[in-house]
């Protein structure tokens, strides 16, 4: 059995408290993770100098070590020599200048070999694992997944598993005292991912239905309508099973900064803002309440999602997702697991790369460069290299905290999402596309943010939930002479109140619609009686393609716009962008001031404005894949 693990006394000098061995260049409201240029690597007992040597020559910063305690029976029972090895690799990335993380698995615990041994998780513990309403276990075989090997047992174990989660929390501090920077926790889910498994609403095992009964006085195998979002009680089944994770990752969190307060906890997840988040039960809107940075690897839908595979819809879809987890964060650093080339032969994994690396530093985002689909490696080391030395120059233009200037709000719901995810995700990328298209300035606002808004107009796309501290500040909002635009459902009970503008069609969905048929078709200007509804005030003007997505934030005192230039892409075709000319930008009001341009992968040069239309007009060098322009007045 387990539980009574005792480490080796030489463990206790691994208290090292990492955070006071490297002086922080950070403002108090940032720290290393805001500024990462990822890559992963597997630990073992005898390769951390190679590892910390390897990531300085390729310009990773943020180093992710491989050698999950937690996910493999074997550590979890003796997590000796890992834990050695953990603090090895700490002391070496100290030493130069770097940090360093370590992966462990959330829920999910594999035994090697399994039919050689009589010791597994599941054979000594079945009472922990995950089950279907209908009692089978959450347990699997090598080829369920691509990472799960012939001979091993897969098993997922419920978060309720009180001796399970007693030894997962020791472990947890026992990896803080090694002077390690970060625990990265992969895959905190119920299992409901695997063939077999997506319509369950797992778990119904003891431990789980048990809390669920103790919070809620339910019977979750007998008082619920499973998957039938209109009864309430279901309802109440989607709310405490993403609760659970929320609350795992803060108990992660605590247990961790009790040895160490420096140390940081990163959750891996694949969910964004879709309905998986409500499946798996791991939301990133609740998630960053609780932790320093997420890892998203951020995939939704059907298809292939690799970057030298996507369509021009793909592309916009993406940036919704990552200025949405901006927005979450506040201020906390969003690192983006997304994935370039996997072989494709008629488009250079080189292209790929680049074109994932400059849509992602354009929301603020860190970009993590790996091959495939596995965590560790590079499609091309030479062209990381190239990609992170340039973000290192320039890393204040994308990782200084941004700030709104005079945006459009618009607002994510997360229970209009949990109960109506199809209905209300079509309508909210509609808008935000539409926004980001037309070259608006734009902040997603959420119910943590909204008393702190302060742009004059707020858009409600589809929003069908409010509780009633929404509602009360939207009343506030409201009475402070700021207008409204619902579309579609109107869950506000303002009534006729004066600055509501509703369209009972809703605009962001018809136009989300007609993206779906054509991206390059569908131009924003369909739309125009919603776009004037708005009663835009801009402080920049820009002037550019709809295939070109811009945000538009200040950044330590000066106006900037990023641009990502989709034109010309085509998923499995053509990696390359047609090149965008023409492109303006008018700061209005403005008699006079210095513009300056920034290209993906270029250096900085000054632009000179000319004063015309309200405002200095700046005419951009042509934009390839991306820039920024900022202004200094």
């Amino acid at each position: 059995m387990i539980g009574s693990a005792v480490l080796r006394s030489t463990l206790v000098v691994f208290v090292l408290f990492s955070g006071a061995l490297l002086a922080s260049p950070y403002s108090t409201e940032q720290n290393w993770t805001n500024y990462v240029r990822i890559g992963a690597y597997g630990l073992r007992g005898d390769n951390a100098d190679r590892i910390v040597q390897s990531a300085q020559e390729d310009g990773v910063f943020g180093i992710e070590v491989d050698n999950d305690i937690e996910g493999r029976y074997e550590s979890f029972v003796h997590p000796e020599e890992k834990l050695k090895a953990i603090h090895d690799v700490a002391e070496k990335a100290h030493a130069a200048g770097n940090y360093a993380y370590v992966y462990i698995a959330g829920t999910e615990c594999i035994t090697a070999n399994a039919a050689q041994t009589p010791h597994t998780l599941y054979k000594e513990h079945p009472d922990w694992v995950q089950r279907k309403i209908t009692g089978e276990p959450a347990i699997f075989g090598g080829g369920t997944a691509f990472w799960i090997r012939k001979g091993d047992e897969d098993v997922w174990v419920s978060p309720y598993a009180p001796e399970w989660r007693k030894i997962y929390m020791e472990r947890v501090r026992q990896i803080a005292g090694t002077g390690i920077d970060g625990i990265y926790v992969d895959i905190p889910y119920w299992m409901t991912h695997f063939d077999g498994w997506e319509d369950t609403w797992a778990s119904f095992d003891d431990y789980t239905v048990g809390a669920f009964k103790k919070e809620t006085g339910l019977d979750a195998k007998k008082d619920l309508k499973l998957g039938d979002f209109s009864d309430g009680n279901f309802r109440k089944w989607v709310d405490f099973r993403i609760r659970t994770f929320t609350d795992f990752m803060a108990e992660i969190d605590r247990n961790a900064k009790s040895v160490n307060p420096a140390i940081k906890t990163i959750p891996e997840i694949y969910p964004g803002i879709e309905k998986e988040a409500v499946r798996v039960g791991a939301d990133v809107y609740s998630l960053y309440g609780v932790v320093d940075a997420i890892a998203h690897e951020y995939e939704f839908g059907e298809g292939d999602h690799m970057a030298s595979a996507r369509k021009p819809l793909d592309w916009f879809n993406y940036q919704v997702g990552m200025h949405s987890f901006r927005a979450f964060a506040q201020g906390k650093a969003t690192w983006i697991l997304n994935y370039s080339w996997d072989g494709d032969k008629k488009v250079d994994k080189r292209e790929a790369m680049l074109n994932l690396a400059a849509s992602e530093i354009m929301t603020g985002s860190n970009f993590w460069d790996a091959p495939g689909h596995s965590m560790a490696g590079s499609n091309d080391r030479e062209t990381r290299k190239r990609i992170f030395s340039w973000i290192k120059v320039h890393e204040d233009t994308f990782y200084k905290p941004r700030t709104a200037i005079a945006p459009i709000g618009v607002y994510f719901s997360p229970e209009t999402r949990n109960y109506f995810a199809d209905e209300f995700i079509s309508s909210y990328r509609g808008v935000l596309i539409l926004l980001i298209q037309k070259h608006l300035e734009f902040q997603v606002v959420t119910p943590r943010t909204l008393a702190e808004f302060r742009g004059r107009t707020l858009i409600l796309p589809d929003v069908r939930v409010m509780s009633e501290v929404e509602k009360g500040l939207v009343r506030k909002y409201l009475g402070n002479g700021n207008r409204l635009v619902i579309t579609g459902e109107d869950a506000t009970q303002v009534g006729g109140a004066a600055g509501v503008v509703r369209f009972g069609k809703c605009p962001g969905k018809d136009y989300y619609a007609a993206l779906q048929k054509s991206v390059a078709e569908a131009s924003p200007d369909r739309e125009r009686e919603f776009l004037e509804s708005l009663k835009a005030e801009p402080v920049v003007r820009v002037t550019a393609s709809h295939m070109v997505a811009t945000s538009i934030a200040q950044v330590e005192g000066k106006t900037h716009v990023f641009f990502a230039n989709f034109a010309g892409l085509e998923g499995g075709v053509n990696p390359v962008q047609k090149p965008q000319t023409g492109v303006q930008v008018t700061v209005v009001g403005a008699a006079k001031g210095k513009g300056f341009f920034l290209a993906f992968l270029g250096e900085v040069q000054a632009v000179t404005g000319t004063a015309g239309d309200g405002g200095v007009v700046y005419k951009l060098p042509a934009i390839e894949k991306g820039a920024v322009f900022w202004y200094e007045p």
